[in-house]
């Protein structure tokens, strides 16, 4: 259970009219509200329900009717002074919410058995949440505001949602007013510590400020009363309770009685110790998350246990989380994997300062890396759902998997017997383990030996090309070898070339029509060359750099021998992806300038007469050899228009990557093609779905083509395309044909 006590998005006043009410119970997405009267006092409950019941019984509706009129007087509620055991006891498989009011019976929270999570600001603590990360910067500052100052600078840097201080009052927490003469000799050495290292409250409370302004949650851990009732004062949002203090009650108390959310570190504690603090955080009806945690400065891996983390969210039921006193962090994404929700890990500049803490801490370096490792896992975590080939199993696939293929000829309509299918790569056509659907089948179309057999020969036949009417020019994408069986069969504008760098070694002329073709050009270079080189164009190595170009220059060459068979091909287009990817990370924004300006050098060495390069707008996460990279150019709409004005190119504006793009990035795609609309000079139609799910069938995805065929009329009128999908090729063309129908309306 767990009680809310922001309760705002709950409440409706009495005399308000039923239509606010349904507002508000539909934005709450809860079903219900609370009828206050003006007093604040809570009159009934009005659920979606009562509204219903309400209307079918009325003659003449309206819909301003006050809520008093309909709203459930008869209601189950529970005073505060209740403990949370026995609040929960009226819940029910019917009663699902229980207003919990004080004694003037005003609402000051709503229990429920909503799943278990803890809100820090912005922040949703929960097992569906990513990860909440703490660096603990305690008294690392060494008591001097300016390293603090800098400590929270990194740990904004490191990717921390949170920075977390310590705050003690000497005089009251300690025996003899904290000096340590005459104590042990651990309490005479931390003693003297926090005497040296510790920020006085006002000093603490800038930090705080500073924190706020570079956007990263401050938290404090008040190891007493005195300096929980200061950061009271100060408003702060949670506290983290220590693992010395999981078994003061005391404190406890006082922490649970400002009613703010807890994140409660486990170590020195016995389970027993655990239960009982549980129990009393529980029938406080608190929000709190239980850290697993070994309090031992370093900790011994082989004493962590985190299998504990299950029994603990058990205990708890709530989430959990690790705070790690080991060397390194390792341990934490092993934690994270368990399952963890909240990661602390204390965070230093330098481990040799003075101060134990140092010496289990993380560098800024260190601390990014762990969070970028926490985030890898969490994108690994995926859903429960049934099992689905990825994109990229689906490209590997194609290469390595092996289909079914007809080893002589057939007519439409003969029978397909056992003996003439054999099992070949690559994976093209029908999976080997449907051979059985196609054994005593009539072949619905003609087979020459070595053809693929294809799902349409054992499912819903596939689409047939036919003529098309469309706003702008269209075609297709075509290679050397199905030019002339594809070249006629609709009325294309033009063609797309895709070449491979072993077609730049092939004479053109051998597959062209001797009497040419009335069509226009457009030739999409290759990506990749010979020897494993991928272009790009924006390398800091000279000598990849200027092999890219001399691969550019042949593509340019090429499609200059390919003009004039094409009769409305006037300066025909390159698309080029001119390249920018890393291998395993993305660039900043600031390193991203200086690879634009190599792009423009080099196309400023190429001999382009006759022919216009366009650079093709690029995915976030681009499959290469099988697998993926990052990309870091013509992704962001300010750069492309950025570069288009600043060099005088223009682009062939991919839509399924730009959606890619502009999913992972946060931004409106709308936007991107108001902006890059007017740069484009030719366009990739295809669908596209999450960040890296590209080349999709129209339809298929996460595209909504109205509403882009729309915004391209006005940004790009007469801009020419082609259905860009993936394996639209195979099967006579099917996937084209598919896709030009489902765009007919549209483009």
């Amino acid at each position: 259970m767990i009680i809310e006590r922001n309760v705002a998005k709950y409440v409706i006043f009495s005399d308000d009219s039923l239509v606010n009410a349904l507002r508000r119970i539909s934005e709450n997405k809860a079903g219900f509200v609370f009828a206050l009267t003006e007093t604040g006092i809570v009159e009934g409950v009005l659920t979606d329900g009562d509204v219903r019941r309400w209307l079918v019984a009325q003659k003449n509706i309206d819909m301003d009717a006050p809520v008093s009129t309909v709203a459930n007087r008869q209601f189950v509620s529970a005073p505060d002074t209740d403990t949370a055991d026995k609040i929960e006891e009226r819940l029910t498989d019917r009663i699902r919410y229980v207003p919990v009011l004080d004694r003037q019976g005003r609402l000051v929270g709503v229990a429920s058995r909503k799943a278990a999570e803890v809100r820090l600001g912005d922040f949703v603590i929960a097992d569906s949440s990513p990860a909440f990360v703490i660096a603990e910067i305690g008294n690392n500052h060494n008591g001097r505001i300016e390293l603090a100052r800098r400590l929270v600078d990194e740990a904004v840097a490191a990717g921390a949602h949170c920075a977390k201080f310590q705050l003690r009052s000497m005089d009251t927490l300690y025996r003899k007013n904290g000096q340590g003469a005459g104590e042990d000799l651990g309490a005479e050495y931390t003693l003297d510590l926090l005497a040296k290292f510790q920020l006085d409250v006002d000093s603490l409370f800038k930090v705080f400020d500073y924190c706020k302004e570079k956007g990263i949650l401050p938290l404090c851990t008040p190891w007493d009363r005195e300096s929980l009732k200061a950061l009271e004062r100060y408003g702060m949002l949670g506290y983290k309770v220590a693992s010395a203090d999981l078994t003061n009650h005391d404190l406890m108390e006082a922490l649970a009685a400002t009613r703010k959310p807890l994140l409660c570190s486990t170590g020195m504690s016995s389970e027993a110790e655990i239960v009982d603090a549980v129990r009393l955080l529980k029938s406080r009806g608190v929000p709190f998350a239980l850290l697993h945690c070994n309090s031992t400065y370093p900790a011994p891996f082989k004493d962590i246990n985190l299998n504990y983390l299950e029994r603990l969210r058990r205990l708890g039921d709530c989430p959990v989380g690790y705070s790690g006193h080991e060397r390194g962090y390792s341990v934490v994404l092993a934690a994270v994997a368990k399952g963890a929700r909240v990661i602390e890990k204390h965070f230093t500049l330098d481990r040799d300062m003075e101060g134990n803490d140092h010496r289990v801490s993380l560098l800024p370096d260190e601390f990014k890396r762990m969070v970028e490792g926490i985030r890898e896992i969490e994108q690994s975590f995926g859903g429960s759902e049934p099992r689905k080939v990825t994109q990229g199993e689906m490209m590997n696939r194609e290469v390595l998997a092996k289909s079914l293929v007809i080893n002589r000829a057939l007519r439409q309509g003969e029978p397909i017997t056992a003996d003439m299918i054999d099992i070949r790569s690559p994976g093209r056509g029908l999976a080997p383990y449907r051979k059985n659907e196609l054994v005593g089948r009539a072949a619905r179309r003609d087979f020459n030996p070595g053809d693929f057999f294809y799902p349409t020969d054992v499912e819903a036949p596939a689409a047939e090309p036919r003529p098309y009417r469309f706003r702008r020019p269209f075609g297709i994408p075509i290679r050397y070898h199905d030019l002339n069986e594809m070249a006629g069969r609709s009325n294309f504008d033009l063609l797309e070339f895709h070449l491979s760098y072993k077609d730049l070694d092939l004479d053109p002329a051998k597959f062209l029509s001797k009497n040419g073709y009335d069509l226009n050009l457009v030739v999409h270079s290759p990506e990749l060359f010979a020897g494993d080189h991928l272009m790009d164009l924006s390398s800091a190595n000279p000598d990849y750099r200027r092999r890219s170009e001399q691969e550019l220059q042949r593509v340019i060459d090429v499609t200059r021998r390919l003009k004039p068979s094409f009769k409305k091909a006037h300066r025909p287009l390159i698309i080029i992806n001119a390249g920018g990817f890393t291998l395993d990370a993305p660039l900043s924004v600031a390193a991203r300038a200086p690879l634009y300006d190599r792009i423009a050098e080099s196309l400023s060495r190429v001999d382009a007469k006759g022919v216009e390069i366009i650079p093709q707008t690029m995915p976030p996460f681009p499959w290469h050899f099988g697998g993926q990279r990052y990309h870091n150019l013509f992704m962001d709409a300010a750069d492309i228009v950025d570069f288009c004005k600043k060099h005088g190119v223009r682009v062939c504006l991919d839509v399924s990557h730009s959606k890619l793009a502009c999913t992972h990035a946060k931004a409106s795609f709308q936007e991107f093609l108001e902006a890059v609309g007017p740069h484009t000079a030719h366009l990739h139609i295809v669908d596209a779905q999450g960040v890296d799910g590209e080349g999709l069938q129209i339809g298929e995805g996460e595209v909504d083509f109205r509403a882009m065929g729309a915004t391209l009329d006005q940004t790009a009128p007469g801009v020419g395309f082609i259905p860009e999908i993936w394996q639209g090729h195979k099967n006579g063309g099917a996937g084209f044909w598919t896709a030009l129908e489902r765009l007919e309306n549209h483009f």
